[in-house]
């Protein structure tokens, strides 16, 4: 029913032709709109675990080749996107990363490859606003957001149309038949046979936003997003901004029986409170899962390896998701946040985030009442003009504890994350 649904709104969005909203009118041609960037990523994760828990590492050198196209004039535009992508190991692989980190899929050995290399490349047509895109992507929707923060890009293959016919609306349809691990070179790594999905967002006011999407991956679950957003102008340089996130899960009877989930159903939701002033800004957070499954609110991973879901690894547009997602059955959790711009003070491009958060009431399938905390800190450095302009380097750490009685759903352990990322912009 949803495929039939998309294959119509497909039709309806390709037939706009508002004049208000025209972008191929406006097409310079396909080799004057052309851009290419090479993205060179340093990426290094270390979790020493607790409890007995074998301790996670990986650290690596990628290189991200990305190329985007203009569209040919006349009515319908014609273009195309590739991107290619080698990562290299630099440790000495003691502490696989595993599925945690992923940087580099282990083998039948148990051994990580040494390298990797792929690549991708999509065709595009645009009407009016409209644009309908089929090959290789990485489409980043609530309900399908492709896994950028690891060492190399998750990406799918399938086909996707956006439309922006309505100045402030934005439609969403596609189809997507494979998916390309993050640390695999096999362009369907994953497993997934094919998810839909379906949506939209929409600026009602220049302070008020709001969206809703759906998916559906074919023979493991359904689900719907919804978010709103509102920013309260408060005084100059003052603002309150509330967000709102929820998503809504039923897993396929079958898949359920398999992950031994319990049952199908999982909601979960977050409010995040803001109030920005000057280079300060603070947050309150709450958020909160209810529902039957024992899987909670299920997302990301690779179906096959990991009997995951198989719908991005960045699936999860939650106030409450740093190292834990705090996303178990049953669970209630609370965020404090502290963020600092210290170009107020001198140093442009360097800002501080700190965030704790406390889970509790967490269920699994032998026990309720487990818990869960973590301290997040990070800094991050943009350099601001010369030849490293861009270049920016993001080093984050958690602390994260779990309750004996959470050991099924969480492990405890120290993080840290060191990536720098320099873009190039070629042309």
């Amino acid at each position: 029913m949803l495929k039939k649904r998309i294959s119509l709104i497909a039709l309806g969005m390709l037939s706009a032709t508002q004049a208000m909203a025209n972008d191929q009118a406006q097409s310079k041609g396909f080799v004057e709109d052309s851009h290419m960037n090479v993205l060179l990523r340093n990426a290094y994760i270390d979790r020493d675990k607790k409890d007995g828990n074998k301790d996670q590492m990986e650290w690596g050198q990628g290189i991200i080749g990305t190329f985007s196209s203009g569209f040919t004039q006349g009515t319908v535009g014609v273009g195309v996107d590739a991107f290619g992508l080698y990562g290299v190991r630099l440790d000495k692989g003691q502490h696989s990363g595993g599925q945690g980190i992923d940087f580099f899929k282990e083998g039948d050995s148990g051994n990580p490859a040494g390298d990797l290399s792929k690549a991708g490349a999509a065709v595009k047509f645009r009407l009016s606003s409209t644009v309908l895109t089929y090959g290789d992507q990485m489409p980043a929707l609530p309900v399908l957001s492709y896994d950028n923060s690891r060492l190399l890009p998750e990406s799918y293959t399938g086909t996707l149309i956006t439309s922006k016919e309505i100045e402030g609306l934005e439609l969403n349809a596609g189809r997507f038949t494979a998916e390309s691990r993050k640390s695999a070179e096999a362009r369907d790594s994953g497993g997934l046979k094919s998810i839909n999905v379906l949506g939209g967002s929409y600026q009602f006011t220049e302070q008020f936003k709001g969206g809703f999407y759906a998916s559906d991956v074919e023979d493991v679950l359904k689900k719907q997003y919804v978010n709103l957003n509102y920013v309260f102008p408060v005084a100059k340089d003052q603002s309150l901004t509330l967000d709102f996130n929820g998503y809504r899960t039923k897993l396929d009877n079958d898949y359920a029986t398999a992950q031994n989930a319990g049952g199908q159903d999982n909601k979960i939701w977050s409010l995040a409170a803001t109030f920005a002033t000057g280079p300060h800004s603070f947050t309150l957070a709450h958020q909160r899962s209810t529902g039957d499954s024992h899987l909670g609110y299920a997302y990301g991973g690779y179906q096959k390896d990991q009997g995951r879901i198989g719908d991005g690894g960045n699936t999860i547009y939650l106030a409450n998701s740093y190292w834990s997602d705090f996303n178990a059955e049953d669970e209630r959790s609370w965020q404090l946040g502290y963020g600092l711009d210290f170009g107020a003070f001198g140093v442009p491009g360097l800002t501080y985030n700190v965030a704790y958060v406390r889970g509790d009431n967490i269920t699994t399938a032998d026990s309720t009442g487990g818990s869960e905390r973590e301290i997040f800190n990070q800094f991050k450095y943009v350099v601001q003009s010369g030849p490293a302009k861009d270049l920016s380097v993001k080093v984050r750490s958690s602390i994260l504890r779990v309750s004996d009685k959470s050991y099924l759903y969480n492990d405890s352990g120290n993080e840290v994350r060191i990536f720098v990322d320099y873009p190039i912009n070629v042309f």
